[in-house]
């Protein structure tokens, strides 16, 4: 391990950083339907009123930067958290949800019964969206954006100040491509992960190795983290699931 004597003059000030993810509150769209990177997608008074809780459960934190998904419902996840904490918001397209394609739009239940939607579940890494993007393509990006953004801060980072850390807001497949990665898990095996909305997810990373602090807490009772009765048909919902929400369908698969 490096020693005061032996430490370069430029080293960062910290060798660890901790990101919090955040996914999108409810819309209209989380659960009947595949919204993708549909234009017009907000949140609908369920969003809202998570976006308003979270807000609050992150208060007292001093993020060193709060980055969004340039998508409607990340932005306006984004603002509630932004207008609490006083930290502005920065747009990085890298954290936008997959392109799926001809999918977008589309009721899960209809998607269920395409070819493609076994390849989705089962081999992910081989899945290619009509018309859209490849979901290693946004794995690959999701990640890179993590990486590039904890060399600037941790560079950014003075002597003698806490760690840093910093929030994204962003989609449910996104944000478990870039947990799969922190863990060393195969993009294959992504569907076994859960991430509900206004859910957060926390990351440390280290000079050795990233730690998963928190998976898909949504600060409610723990019966909240049960499955619904859909969720225990074995298929993951692609796109993230609209988790405990009120409005939610128990027979609905969930985007």
């Amino acid at each position: 391990m490096a020693t005061r004597a032996d430490t370069p003059d430029d080293a960062p000030a910290h060798e660890a950083i901790t990101l919090l993810l955040v996914r999108h509150g409810m819309t209209d769209a989380t659960g009947p339907r595949l919204a993708g990177r549909a234009p017009g997608v907000h949140l609908n008074d369920v969003g809202r009123d998570q976006a308003s809780r979270l807000a609050e459960r992150l208060a007292g934190l001093a993020p060193a930067a709060l980055v969004s998904s340039p998508l409607e419902r990340c932005q306006e996840t984004s603002e509630a958290i932004a207008e609490r904490l006083g930290t502005p918001v920065t747009t990085d397209d890298r954290f936008v949800e997959c392109d799926y394609g001809s999918w977008t739009g589309r009721s899960l239940t209809d998607l269920a019964a395409e070819p493609l939607w076994r390849v989705v579940q089962d081999h992910p890494s081989a899945a290619r969206f009509p018309g859209g993007e490849a979901l290693a393509t946004t794995s690959a990006r999701a990640v890179e954006a993590v990486r590039d953004w904890n060399g600037r801060l941790l560079e950014q980072a003075r002597p003698g100040s806490a760690p840093p850390v910093y929030v994204v807001c962003g989609h449910g497949d996104v944000i478990k491509a870039i947990v799969a990665d922190a863990l060393g898990m195969h993009l294959d095996l992504f569907q076994r992960l859960r991430v509900d909305p206004c859910s957060v997810t926390s990351l440390t990373y280290t000079r050795t190795r990233p730690f998963l602090n928190k998976l898909n807490d949504t600060g409610e009772p723990l019966a909240g983290a049960l499955p619904t009765a859909a969720e225990t048909r074995g298929d993951a919902a692609v796109g993230g699931g609209a988790g405990q929400a009120p409005e939610a369908d128990a027979g609905t698969p969930r985007p």
